[in-house]
């Protein structure tokens, strides 16, 4: 079974909130529930949030199916930190000018599968026909290009006027 959360527009810029996702991508949802409960950076609390929402998004998906559910089975398969819209705000600066203050946001995407899903099984590779005729690979054309399409036309002779 697969879930996700989305949190947009948190009032952190993707740059600092990347630090944190790149810690928790591919590890299984206890190991990244203790790195982001223990991590001294800001970001990681809103990440934190997110990944509870899929978890329980995950849980609510295996009760619909009724199906049972384990947390500690989930691993997250993908983890992201997009940039949100910048919120544009200006200062005061000498001789009457005003600098811009840029407030960057961020999109946190993150989702959650089961052991079975988050590993599919490789299919059988299958037997190849006997009776089937092989295709052989068709010989391109070179595309024609402007040069070789237009034909040349011939320079007109300045005269030299004196």
């Amino acid at each position: 079974m697969e879930a996700r959360a989305i949190q947009r527009g948190v009032r952190q810029s993707a740059r600092k909130m990347r630090l944190v996702v790149d810690l928790i991508r591919g590890r299984a949802v206890p190991e990244a529930d203790a790195i982001l409960r223990f991590s001294k950076k800001r970001a990681a609390r809103q990440i934190h949030k997110v990944l509870k929402s899929a978890v329980a998004n995950a849980q609510q998906t295996a009760q619909r199916q009724n199906t049972p559910f384990d947390a500690d089975t989930l691993r997250v398969t993908y983890a992201v930190v997009n940039e949100g819209q910048t919120l544009k705000r200006f200062t005061a600066a000498a001789m009457g000018r005003g600098t811009p203050i840029l407030k960057r946001t961020s999109h946190v995407e993150i989702h959650v599968a089961g052991a079975a899903a988050a590993a599919p099984a490789a299919p059988a590779p299958a037997a190849p026909k006997a009776d089937a005729k092989e295709k052989k690979p068709r010989a391109r054309k070179a595309p024609a290009t402007k040069a070789k399409a237009k034909k040349k036309t011939p320079a007109k002779k300045k005269k030299a006027s004196r």
